[in-house]
């Protein structure tokens, strides 16, 4: 094993500001699934935190009451503002009725670090613009938060809601502006944005090769996107101070929609796709149920190279859940596919987990129209870099 000489220690350790954090819990007797599905949900959401790096859950190998969750974070500054927050403390209140009155919270400095390669080091860390995702820096141990799909695209959105009343007023700004270069740099490249509304709710959907971080920042500095967010700043429902790098955090945080599933099609499409996109009517606490069957179905119906759907992609935080699908079809020709059901019986489970109102009945055609009329998104701009 390769070690470090005491000068080299201790310039690593004034150059690395990366915190470990770990939490130990007991879980009450009979919760363990319950805390599992919380956990489930809750890990996409902290994942797209600013400066969370990766996390980890562990079961005692002893007494399977405990467990232990450890996370990394760039610094312990980052982490302090998030969990002293309100934001923070409503995203684990559902976690309580499933812990016990024993648990502990341990947070250590990372000093040094040695990997299974008997390397020893440090990374810097990765200086991020708040409100911006970070992916995993070179080294990152654990699942990347902003994964590529099978095709090498990176796929992230925002959501956000405006005043009501002021939608057509935001869809024309959001729709006025310059397109940024597409290029960002020799490994990075935008790809797509896509921007739909529905109602007063904001979805705004990238792709990106390369750094999905680079890119957004890339965009984010370009005068005419800048003056665009200002100019929608008025209507938006929740404010939002992009100058303040505290308010900024935490605006773009609860911003953040992680894609939590994609699926590509094997053969390359050919002819025109339709691009479109759903925003379901979750029943509260259902959101992840959602987004598994809709996954479950796009895995099934890209298999078929002959099939409607060429792309989908599932975004999803807590129960605000939208599929973003390229159709070789249009969508009122094949609303099923649009919609992601597959049969009866997966429409009868998908329909008890949606609020669909008397005429929105998923086994039937004019179901199926009915729902996909109602929660069918506006799009209101669709930019690819061969338009840049």
């Amino acid at each position: 094993m390769t070690t470090l000489s005491e000068p080299q220690a201790q310039q690593q350790a004034e150059t690395d500001t990366r915190l470990r954090v770990m939490l130990m819990l007991e879980i009450k007797d009979g919760a363990q699934q319950r805390f599992l599905d919380v956990y489930e949900k809750l890990r996409h959401q902290v994942a797209s935190v600013p400066g969370h790096v990766s996390d980890q859950l562990c079961q005692s190998i002893n007494d399977p009451r405990q467990w232990l969750i450890t996370s990394e974070w760039q610094d312990h500054e980052t982490f302090l503002e998030w969990v002293d927050s309100p934001a923070h403390r409503e995203m684990v209140k559902p976690m309580h009725g499933c812990v016990s009155d024993t648990f502990r919270s341990l947070r250590y400095s990372i000093l040094r670090e040695t990997s299974a390669a008997g390397a020893t080091g440090t990374r810097a860390p990765v200086e991020v613009p708040p409100g911006l995702p970070r992916t995993a820096p070179a080294g990152h141990v654990g699942p990347p938060q902003a994964a590529p799909g099978p095709d090498g695209v990176i796929r992230h959105a925002l959501t956000f809601t405006v005043k009501p009343g002021s939608e057509q007023k935001v869809a024309r700004i959001l729709s006025g502006y310059a397109s940024p270069k597409a290029e960002v740099d020799e490994n990075t490249r935008l790809r797509r944005t896509s921007l739909f509304m529905h109602g007063n709710r904001v979805v705004r959907a990238v792709e990106v090769t390369g750094s999905l971080g680079d890119a957004l920042r890339h965009v984010a500095m370009q005068p005419e996107v800048r003056a665009v967010e200002e100019a929608i700043n008025p209507y938006l429902e929740e404010a939002r101070q992009l100058g303040d790098p505290q308010a900024a955090r935490a605006f773009f945080a609860k911003a953040a929609l992680p894609a939590e599933h994609q699926a590509i099609a094997g053969s390359p499409a050919s002819g025109r796709l339709h691009r479109h996109a759903v925003l379901y009517p979750v029943k509260p606490g259902n959101g992840q149920a959602v987004a598994a069957l809709l996954a479950e179905y796009d895995n099934l119906a890209t298999a078929d190279p002959t099939g409607p759907v060429a792309t989908a992609v599932v975004f999803h935080r807590e129960d605000v859940v939208v599929r973003l699908v390229d159709l070789r079809v249009p969508a009122e020709a094949d609303p099923a596919a649009a919609l992601g059901v597959a049969g009866e019986r997966e429409a009868t489970v998908l329909g008890r987990l949606l609020d669909l109102g008397a005429d929105g009945d998923l086994r039937t055609v004019a179901g199926l129209s009915a729902v996909l009329a109602a929660r069918a998104m506006n799009p209101v701009t669709d930019r690819s870099s061969q338009g840049n």
